[in-house]
């Protein structure tokens, strides 16, 4: 399934975008005011160079129109972006056990909208206050700023982590402890160049590979037996 054209903005976004479009407004009205005449140049690139600024903030709270992938026996992207660590790794903060990690890096191009990977309810919330390793870093998932949550329903559970990275600073994770996420329902948002992983059964088939992009609530990462 592709995506669709259409697409909203996130409200996470209201307040920087006016704050952009104030400060566009009022950084043109002065540079054209002090550069005229001969330097009236530097004015036009001024404005060239803050209006592309203003729409690259404006697209990265952008939200798609898409036909999102729904399975029972599915985990689907929670995150778009480019898969860059498929692993077995040995959990310490929720499972204590092994387990399979598949490391989404969304880049500041990416569209930043988190959606559960899986139908269930949240079981675990928990927030850590951390560092701001680059998210692609091998050692982002345990020392950088992170949120993390676990979705339980009759397949078992699902850890999800969103993990700030050297220019993500703010995670926005709305989903609370006993609430129920239908697969494909927003239930985060990171803010400027970040990373999820997903913590999945070691008996778990991986439907992707090292370097694949993924989209969000559509590309299927892997599959219960």
């Amino acid at each position: 399934m592709q995506p669709i054209s259409v697409m909203t903005i996130h409200r996470e976004g209201y307040k920087i975008i006016a704050v952009s479009i104030l400060s566009f407004a009022i950084i043109n009205i002065l540079s054209f005011y002090f550069f005229n005449g001969p330097w009236r140049w530097l004015a036009l690139i001024i404005l060239i160079a803050s209006f592309l600024l203003l729409i690259f903030i404006v697209l990265f709270f952008r939200v798609p129109k898409r036909s999102l992938t729904f399975s029972e026996n599915k985990i689907v992207a929670p995150a778009d972006g480019k898969v860059v660590v498929i692993e077995e790794v040995t959990d310490t903060e929720f499972f204590n056990d092994k387990r399979i990690q598949v490391s989404i890096f969304m880049s500041p191009v990416n569209v930043h909208l988190n959606r559960a990977p899986v139908s269930g309810t949240v079981v675990y919330n928990n927030y850590y206050k951390g560092q701001y390793l680059v998210a692609w870093h091998p050692k982002s998932s345990t020392l950088n700023e992170r949120h993390s949550i676990v979705l339980e329903n009759s397949n078992g559970l699902i850890l999800v982590k969103q993990i700030a990275g050297a220019m993500a600073k703010r995670i926005c994770n709305y989903a609370l402890p006993g609430k129920k996420f239908e697969q494909g329902e927003e239930f985060g948002f990171i803010k400027f160049g970040s990373r999820v992983d997903v913590l999945l059964p070691t008996n778990i088939k991986i439907e992707v590979q090292l370097g694949q992009m993924v989209k969000c609530g559509i590309t299927v990462l892997a599959s219960f037996n």
